[in-house]
């Protein structure tokens, strides 16, 4: 089993948060399938709440589920299939790009090899908003 750390960088090479990993994947996979791996692993803590009150990924929640979640006491769940469609959108539109060791991934089907532990560098071009 393999395993990868994501980790988000500004244009200008700043982090942005601290790096995370996932362990136990396929030895490859494609970068469609790590991007929604991704967000659905970032949806899953932000409802579960281990995340701490905002949400802090690689798309943000829409404006009517942010205005939601600001009048309701209780949090409602963001959809993690709705944000990895909006991050598979915005790559594929150059919203943020992704690096692979020393190289830009280019194609949502392109198959990366996990078995060296890759780090996947998320760099943000434009702000991503779900919907």
């Amino acid at each position: 089993m393999a395993a990868v750390t994501f980790r988000d960088e500004t244009a200008t090479g700043r982090p942005v948060a601290d790096p995370w990993g996932v362990e136990g994947l396929p030895d490859r996979m494609t970068v469609r399938e790590l991007i929604r791996l991704r967000v659905r692993e970032e949806v899953a803590r932000y409802n579960a709440g281990t995340g701490g009150g905002r949400y802090h990924g690689l798309v943000r929640p829409g404006a009517t589920e942010t205005e939601l979640n600001g009048r309701r006491r209780e949090r409602q769940p963001v959809v993690w299939e709705r944000q990895a469609d909006i991050a598979e959108r915005a790559f594929a539109a150059n919203g943020f790009f992704v690096l692979s060791g020393d190289r830009q991934v280019e194609d949502l089907d392109e198959v990366l090899d996990l078995t060296a532990g890759p780090e996947l560098v998320f760099i943000e071009l434009v702000p991503l908003a779900g919907g």
